[in-house]
């Protein structure tokens, strides 16, 4: 029989079982071998010093990308720097063979910022956080 045990900082076994079992779970559904997800970033650095600002981090799988995390400082925010970014990550992105992007944003953050550079909302998740919305976009590259 097996437990369930609460771990707040998971262990490396704990992970690589995890991985391993929907590695194998996900070749055998998809037909093929799994490749894990390739990771990219794009950063944003200030032109004098090199120190990083802000930028984008995603992973490429199964012909799309996905931007995890991306940040513009407040400094930066209405110059153009967003959109070329997000231009660089289709740039990639399309290297890479994908036929989309997408990416998750808060109704806080940015959604009409990415529904401008041809984003499609494809789901929302109401009250999250409390009073806000978590909107799922997608691109799909040509």
């Amino acid at each position: 029989m097996a437990q369930i045990v609460l771990e707040n900082e998971p262990e490396a076994e704990t992970r690589a079982a995890i991985l391993e079992g929907l590695i194998a779970h996900n070749a055998a559904g998809t037909g093929g071998e799994y490749a894990l997800p390739r990771p990219i970033s794009l950063s944003v650095r200030d032109e004098t010093t090199g120190k990083a600002l802000g930028g984008l981090t995603a992973r490429i799988s199964y012909s799309r990308m996905f931007i995890e995390l991306l940040y513009i400082p407040p400094e930066q925010r209405g110059t153009g720097i967003g959109r070329q970014l997000m231009e660089k990550a289709e740039d990639v992105a399309r290297e890479a063979g994908c036929i989309g992007i997408w990416i998750d944003t808060f109704s806080f953050q940015a959604p009409e910022f990415y529904r401008k550079l041809g984003y499609v909302e494809f789901g929302v998740l109401n009250d999250y956080p409390p009073g806000h919305s978590r909107h799922f976009l997608h691109k799909t590259l040509s």
